[in-house]
Parts: structure tokens; sequence; C-alpha cells
């Protein structure tokens, strides 16, 4: 199985510290935001990765690297061999660039309200200077919207039909790779299985390869090839869905697990989880989930787990077996 994506200890640090004039008159140090911690991962040709995990803890910002919006501090990103933040030929940095497409969590602000269906949809074409006489008119029809809505506006559209219109013109420069930041997340439920099962319908239809991100397991659950589980910056578990959901071997994702709604699950009581997650600016030492975990020992406190495999998943816990 070919790899198209080869992520390896790719980490991310902000600095938020205050201006250096406020710094020196109060006497305070420099702060780093640790948002991407020594994460690594591959993605095969035409396999859909998912990224999951609760709201901080780093999945976009990984997402943002992948595309080359942002530049690891440490680590790198390959796309078919090629480390866009290394590489010195811009001939081999244009081609992969015109492999990578990215959908936004909020499919209106990533639209130009200015421009009509039309002109969005052609414009990763155009700006090559390329033809997109009846592109968008094509892609359209391919994403279950009318040719003739290719002269409308964003305004005059529903929440999912502007995904679908997004979607469309990530399709315009026959991409290899698509990164999804939360694209369902903005979305009603009803919505968000036609919009899966179109984006589902198309890697077949295209050969497309995704890096699906979400905060919700269940909406990968049935649509992902992998699932890898992040918290706090740091890759805990990664396994196929059906492993996940029947063994899930990280306390961590046992207890985003029994939070997830269930068809079955009326009157149960769950307990929800405990603690907070902690100040990426000042990390705990050790496993990053030992203060919320319920098994953590000493050890836990003292030593960051490697990832490592188990019964056929990777998992970074002392205790996992």
């Amino acid at each position: 199985m070919t790899v198209l994506v080869r992520i390896a200890n790719l980490t991310r640090i902000f600095d938020v510290s205050k201006p250096l004039l406020n710094r020196v008159i109060e006497r305070l140090p420099k702060a780093l935001l640790t948002a991407v911690s020594d994460v690594s991962f591959d993605i095969p040709e035409r396999q859909i990765y998912a990224l999951v995990g609760e709201s901080g803890s780093g999945k976009s910002t990984i997402g943002k690297m992948v595309v080359g919006l942002l530049r690891p501090s440490d680590g790198n990103v390959e796309i078919n061999g090629i480390d866009l933040a290394t590489e010195t030929d811009a001939d081999r940095i244009e081609i992969v660039r015109s492999d990578i497409q990215m959908i936004f969590q909020d499919p209106y602000a990533s639209l130009n309200p200015r421009w009509k269906v039309r002109d969005i949809i052609a414009e990763p074409v155009t700006a090559r200077g390329g033809d997109g006489k009846g592109l968008a008119e094509r892609l359209l029809e391919q994403v279950g919207l009318s040719a003739e809505d290719a002269g409308k506006y964003p305004h005059e559209f529903s929440g999912g039909q502007r995904q679908r219109i997004c979607i469309a013109r990530a399709l315009a420069s026959e991409p290899k790779l698509i990164v999804c930041d939360e694209p369902t997340s903005a979305l009603d439920v009803s919505v968000q299985a036609q919009v899966l099962n179109l984006m589902s319908d198309l890697k077949d239809e295209f050969g497309l390869t995704y890096l699906f991100i979400s905060h919700d397991l269940t909406v990968v659950q049935h649509m992902a090839d992998t699932i890898g589980v992040l918290y706090l910056g740091r890759l805990v578990e990664e396994s196929s869905p059906d492993q996940l959901f029947d063994d899930p071997k990280h306390p961590y994702t046992q207890m985003l697990l029994a939070a997830a709604p269930k068809m079955d699950g009326f009157g149960r009581e769950v307990e929800p989880p405990k603690g907070e997650i902690p100040d990426p600016i000042n990390p705990p030492p050790g496993c990053a989930f030992h203060p919320r975990c319920p098994i953590a020992v000493d050890r836990c406190k003292r030593e960051r787990p490697e990832l490592r495999t188990l019964r056929g998943a990777r998992v970074a816990c002392h205790l996992a077996e």
C-alpha cells in the first residue's frame, strides 16, 4: 500500500507571550504554547485517516501544517515524498500544492460573498492559468446541486448546499489529498449524513485520500479506515474503527466513547468526564492525561508513554494491557 502522507515527529509551538516591554516591566518569562507534540502517522493512498479529540487537542493545527498554512516547529510532513517546508525546487512544490485541497468548518466564511459560485469553483484552475469553462456546472451536478446554481451567490444557499459548493471547489483542481477540518460540525444532523455520504462516494469515484478532522468519534465511525485519537497535542491511540469501538485501549478513548450518544442509551447514567484539559502552556509532566485518568500510577506522572503496538493498534499508555 503506497503511503501518500508521512508525518514524523510533528511539533508546533506558538509564542503567546506578552509584548517585550510588558514582560520586562512585569518580569515575566516567555509563554510558549505547545499545540502539537511529537505526532507521527502515515496516510496511505485512497484511505481516510480521521483525527479526533476534544477542542484544543491540536487537530486543526495538524491539518494546517499538512496543507502548508503553518510551518512545523519540529518534525516534518512529506506528501509523495516531498516536504513542502524544506523543498527548494519551485516546480516540485507547485506540483505537490496542486494535489492538496482543504474543506473548512464554516462553509459560508470560506466562500467569497461577492463572487458567483461559477467563479468560486473554477478559481483553483483559473489561478494557475487553466480553462475553467463549464467546470463549475459539471462539478455542481456531481455534488448533488444543479448546473443552474453556478450563476448564484453563496448567500442564496443553505448551509448544507454551501458545503457542497466547498467540496466542488476542492475537486476542481483534481487533488489527491483533501484535508477536511470538521466539515459537518456546522450542519444539521440530517444534512451531516448527506454530506458524509457524498464525500465517501466521491472518494471512490475520484480515488481521493482524506485527512478527516472531527471532535466526534461517531461521525467518523463508518467512514474512516483508520482513527487517530489526539489529547493535548499528543497521539494517544491509533486503530481501525471496528477495533477502536470494540476494544478501546487508552483510558481517554474509553472516556470519549462512554460520553458519546447511543441509540439505545435512553435512561442510561454516564459519569461525566472528570477534570478539564490541562493548560497547554504548562502541560503536566509524564502522561498528559494522568490528572484525569482513573487508573494512573506514579509512573504516569513521571514518564511520558511512547506509542507502541498492542493487539493490532498503537497506544500510548503504560497500563494499556
